[in-house]
């Protein structure tokens, strides 16, 4: 089975609808307004995303993935402050954020930070920065500024050669997930120097929850043509629905409705693979469009819960950004006067889907080192039974969070 997570990443501020108070009845919704610029990187940071999935995907022979393109997307940014010369304009280009200055992009990741972690007080939506370096270090007061300043990154020197130093960056990594993810690091190496993190965590229960009396053991029908017995969950609710040659789909909310799980659902003659080939940030805004509220959708689905981990490295620097990771070119030095280089991206996830809502997490870290789911009425039947790609977004801007694959539910 294939289940696509996505989060959405841009927040559009525009007006928004009512969320159709008969459904939600949680009173008016806050919104977010974005400037030509901060609407820019959001476009941006949904087009990396969307290309990132589709090589990990690629790359990955993992039955369930999930990635974090927020997560990814914000603390590559935090390196940007530090990169200069081909190296910084490899990451532009990868990052799509061409014609977009450093001040620019800081701005508006600040604004979008802190709109995100605010929006539903019935929604956890939690976002926290680190950048941990080795005692004797010289780090530039410039980069530790602007990151600390921009997305709160908390810093700590710390001793690299103790096993205190693991201790304390995984400590960070587990608290900031609360436990979801235990570890990023395994070790430190002695020619590490700094380790950059990010941590996304996310909890909503749905505004309609599954009755937990209504799962059942129900067949799923996987990629390789074997079946297997699953929980699926079921409920009987009025939710934006829209179908095509190519899938069916419908948006669950969470809270108030600003944050929404999308699941599509292949077509009878596709496969969740289908669906990853066409994604692209133009067809997904095209598609998020085509959504109408649609009475009785009986959703049938899967209860799943997975971790996911990928290394970054090679998916980066197929996509283009090569020298940050080469110890002969890279240029970090907006970071240190030291030759600099990221030797090891790391990204970790965890998504939990159940009759109650979703948690789910995800970690970036970086380590830089030197050289030296009827009868009457009808219903609509969205019967998820197969391979399936699913996101959370957040409803007006469709901002991608999180985007993962299932080929395998499982619930342990």
């Amino acid at each position: 089975m294939k289940i696509i997570l996505l989060f959405p990443l841009a927040f559009i501020l525009t007006s928004v609808n009512s969320c159709h108070k008969n459904e939600l009845n949680h009173g008016e919704n806050k919104v977010i307004r974005l400037d030509e610029k901060s609407a820019r990187l959001v476009e941006a940071d949904n087009t990396f995303g969307v290309e990132l999935f589709q090589k990990i995907r690629e790359e990955s022979s993992e039955e369930n993935l999930m990635v974090s393109p927020l997560s990814i997307s914000i603390a590559l940014a935090m390196a940007y402050n530090g990169a200069d010369g081909a190296t910084k304009t490899e990451m532009e280009n990868v990052l799509k954020l061409n014609g977009l200055s450093a001040d620019n992009i800081n701005a508006s990741y600040k604004m979008f930070i802190r709109a995100l972690q605010s929006l539903d007080e019935e929604v956890a939506l939690e976002i926290a920065n680190a950048i941990f370096y080795a005692e004797g270090f010289s780090v530039k007061k410039s980069f530790v500024s602007v990151n600390e300043a921009t997305y709160g990154a908390e810093i700590s020197e710390l001793n690299f050669g103790s096993p205190t130093a693991v201790e304390s960056i995984n400590n960070w990594v587990a608290e900031k997930t609360h436990d979801k993810i235990q570890t990023i690091i395994d070790q430190l190496n002695p020619m590490d120097r700094m380790v950059l993190l990010n941590a996304v965590y996310f909890y909503g229960t749905w505004t309609n929850k599954f009755d937990e009396q209504g799962t059942h053991n129900l067949p799923f029908h996987k990629t390789d043509g074997t079946t297997k017995q699953v929980p699926m969950m079921s409920k009987l609710e009025n939710l934006p629905y829209t179908s095509n040659n190519l899938f069916s789909a419908i948006k669950m909310p969470y809270g108030n409705g600003q944050y929404n799980m999308v699941v599509l659902l292949p077509a009878l003659e596709n496969n969740s693979q289908d669906v990853i080939d066409e994604l692209s940030s133009a067809n997904w805004e095209s598609w998020m469009k085509n959504f109408e509220m649609t009475e009785r959708v009986r959703v049938t689905m899967p209860r799943f819960k997975y971790a996911f981990k990928t290394e970054l490295n090679k998916v980066l620097q197929i996509m283009g950004m090569q020298n940050a990771f080469n110890p002969d070119a890279a240029d970090f030095s907006g970071i240190t006067d030291d030759e600099l280089f990221i030797s090891s991206a790391i990204h970790k996830s965890y998504i939990d889907v159940n009759e109650t809502g979703t948690e789910a997490a995800a970690v970036t870290g970086m380590t830089f080192s030197t050289t030296s789911m009827g009868t009457e009425p009808p219903t609509v039947p969205f019967y998820v039974n197969k391979p399936f790609v699913y996101a959370i977004i957040e409803k007006d801007t469709g901002a991608i969070l999180f985007i993962g694959e299932v080929k395998n539910p499982e619930y342990n």
